[in-house]
């Protein structure tokens, strides 16, 4: 695998589609799952009758306009937001959802995920951010710790701020310690909730080329992002939202060549005319 160092260009190209687009998922090997997912906030119906599977090693791309519940749908797989108590349900490698205690704890750290704000602990070193979760939670041994997390630190290109404290850093090498961070906890899986809609734009790319060895490495991830060339290039399949429902569930190739829905020809337009 290509490393990522601080001296690679920012602009380096995302690899060429048949490099990254590897298989769709073992069908009936389903990671994630969710069945007749309902979510309200009030009166406001956020997710309506979700149902969705994510094979193990699938790179999901969820797209939609502001509101369409992509975050929503993101968060509730990890439990950060509840869904109804309507009968719906959700699966993690065919284990229903824990609702709280010591096994929810264990779910998360199965489930990692990576939000718009890094949320880096400011008075910790960078070291100390990636190392803090395996020591606490899973019990792992300070070196141990130490010698994982300088490997992450270094797949992401940024070993050498190992360190700093996160507010000597850019955003862009700040987001890539939060990857690592999530990497840290050995998951399953990898949520993404726009890890770049903070960045400066010519910090984007930094974070997406690790993302892209992410994708080539095998690793099951959920995107929210409006990064299109990454959706279109890293992506195995878009799951396109609005409205709290989803409306076209395909492969990205379809997706932008032909979208079904009025919608999603709508949103395509606005997106791609910038």
């Amino acid at each position: 695998m290509t490393q990522i160092t601080p001296e690679q260009p920012h602009g380096a190209h995302l690899p060429d589609e048949a490099g990254v687009r590897r298989r769709r998922g073992a069908a009936g090997d389903d990671l994630i799952v969710l069945e007749g997912v309902n979510k309200h906030f009030g009166d406001f119906h956020a997710l309506r009758q979700i149902d969705l599977r994510i094979p193990r090693g699938q790179v999901a791309i969820v797209l939609g306009p502001s509101g369409s519940g992509k975050s929503t749908l993101c968060r509730t797989i990890n439990r950060l937001e509840t869904i109804d108590d309507d009968g719906g349900r959700i699966l993690i490698d065919g284990r229903p959802l824990p609702n709280e205690g010591r096994q929810l704890a264990q779910l998360r750290a199965e489930i990692g995920m990576v939000f718009q704000s890094f949320n880096l602990f400011a008075h910790k070193s960078i070291l100390e951010n990636v190392t803090l979760g395996p020591i606490k939670v899973k019990g792992k041994r300070r070196a141990d710790a130490e010698r994982h997390a300088m490997e992450l630190l270094e797949r992401v290109g940024v070993a050498q701020q190992a360190r700093k404290m996160p507010a000597q850093l850019s955003g862009g090498q700040q987001q890539r310690v939060a990857i690592a961070r999530a990497l840290a906890m050995e998951p399953k899986a990898l949520l993404f909730d726009e890890p770049t809609s903070a960045l400066d734009p010519e910090m984007v790319q930094e974070v997406l080329d690790v993302m892209v060895q992410l994708a080539e490495g095998g690793m099951t991830m959920v995107v929210v992002t409006h990064e299109m060339g990454f959706a279109r290039k890293a992506g195995d399949r878009v799951v396109f939202m609005a409205d709290g429902a989803i409306l076209e569930d395909t492969d990205p190739d379809t997706f932008f060549t032909n979208p079904r829905h009025e919608r999603a020809q709508d949103f395509l337009g606005k997106i791609l005319a910038h």
